[in-house]
């Protein structure tokens, strides 16, 4: 079996617990919880002929994206991302969040979730920010905590990335 260090970066309130908690135990609480420092999760995923046992750290979400906790990215196998589709600033503050992370431990695999899409009515991202997000090379999924929607999908797509490479 094969161990992989995932660590999760965003701005408060984007979801990452959220996207843990539903991935791990397929569970969603409306009740907002604000991380503090680091939780670990882990959960066993088969890829093909490859069984990988992921760790699934849940940093704490920061508005200050100079606050990045850079000791816990080491040893991260990849980087999931996630911004809040509602919050503009938590889809700005993505590009320096992947920078300050790759200084701290090099490029490494990572996805994006575009969180909330339960809320898309609501959602202040347009065309052109998907666009100059696949054109900067992310690997953009959209998803949803609340209803279970590409969450499967971006850590699945994420694990095997982390293989691949």
């Amino acid at each position: 079996m094969i161990q992989k260090k995932i660590c999760m970066i965003g701005m408060f309130g984007t979801g990452k617990t959220s996207l843990i908690r539903q991935f791990v135990h397929s569970k969603f609480s409306d009740k907002y919880h604000s991380s503090v420092g680091v939780k670990i999760d882990r959960k066993q995923v088969q890829l093909s002929e490859t069984t990988v046992n992921l760790l699934l750290w849940d940093l704490a979400g920061k508005d200050d994206f100079e606050d990045l906790q850079t000791s816990y990215l080491r040893g991260s196998a990849g980087l999931f991302f996630v911004a809040d589709g509602t919050r503009r600033d938590t889809y700005d503050q993505l590009f320096e969040l992947r920078r300050l992370a790759f200084e701290a431990i090099g490029d490494v695999p990572y996805v994006v979730a575009l969180n909330k899409a339960d809320l898309t009515d609501l959602w202040v991202l347009q065309q052109r920010d998907y666009d100059a997000l696949t054109a900067d090379r992310w690997h953009m999924l959209t998803t949803s905590a609340k209803t279970g929607d590409g969450v499967n999908e971006a850590f699945y797509w994420l694990a095997a990335e982390t293989i691949r490479r």
